[in-house]
């Protein structure tokens, strides 16, 4: 059965007061959520963050360090210094685990990447040799376009690491649709598009258009009988355009109805290790 996965991108200094919205969501609808923070907002707000996610319903995994981009990205800059990744992946894994005094499986390095970490040996021994389990990081389609496609599971075997999964991300990253980058009118979509219906012909205005931009993905996986599906969210964008959290409760509406499981990237990292 499909596993449906609510996750959140945590970033920005608005993202604590968002988060507390969010969790509040969670907590009355039973909703399990991974959240990937970065180290610097736990090392700044850390007994806050505890507070607020320290519950079995959450899975706390890493966003990096700091949010520097560790590959090249056409639209978010150039790759961090070796020396400097590595200060990214380390100690966002650190300050993750000392907070929440508990191992912190995952990463969702900043931005995300067409290719994940496909051909990126380097990296991909830092992340491995850190101790992570698994990462996060295809969330873009072809050509770095949106949105991402719903790619599978996968292991880093062929680059020489069979024993670290990617995890991907799934649809648009949720803040571009509603240009709160300020990005303004932007070529991001393939032509044709592999998924014409998922794509409005404006930026959406309510959360009730959101969400039915995330029934296309949901409903997809659904069919397909999927291994999982997960969307792209980040706490400060949704706090600003939707402060009541109305999409949530819409799109974990249609999770249940379509009797997808839920659970968090731990439990499908869980699921794909218990099967091998």
């Amino acid at each position: 059965m499909t596993l449906y996965i609510a996750a959140y991108d945590v970033e920005s200094g608005e993202c604590l007061k968002a988060c507390r919205r969010i969790a509040a969501v969670h907590r009355r609808l039973e909703m399990p959520a991974t959240f990937f923070v970065l180290g610097t907002l736990l090392e700044s707000d850390g007994a806050a963050y505890r507070d607020l996610l320290d519950d079995p319903l959450f899975e706390l995994a890493s966003h990096t360090y700091s949010h520097q981009v560790l590959r090249d990205h056409p639209f978010c800059g150039e790759a961090a210094s070796p020396e400097q990744a590595r200060r990214e992946v380390r100690l966002g894994k650190e300050w993750a685990e000392r907070v929440f005094e508990r191992p912190c499986l995952g990463v969702r390095p900043a931005c995300g990447f067409a290719d994940g970490l496909k051909g990126a040996p380097d990296l991909l021994r830092l992340i491995a040799d850190a101790g992570f389990r698994y990462v996060s990081s295809l969330a873009w389609g072809l050509h770095h376009s949106l949105p991402a496609p719903l790619s599978q599971p996968f292991s880093y075997a062929g680059d020489g690491f069979p024993g670290l999964w990617e995890l991907p991300a799934h649809g648009w990253h949720e803040n571009l649709l509603k240009d709160n980058n300020a990005w303004g009118p932007l070529r991001i979509t393939l032509w044709p598009p592999e998924m014409p219906e998922a794509i409005p012909p404006r930026f959406i205005e309510t959360p009730e258009e959101e969400a039915a931009v995330n029934r296309c993905f949901i409903e997809r996986a659904a069919r397909e009988a999927l291994t999982f599906v997960s969307l792209i969210w980040h706490p400060w964008s949704l706090a600003r355009f939707d402060p009541q959290m109305r999409m949530l409760e819409l799109t974990f509406a249609l999770a249940r109805e379509l009797g997808l499981e839920t659970g968090t990237y731990a439990d499908l990292h869980a699921r794909l290790t218990a099967a091998q």
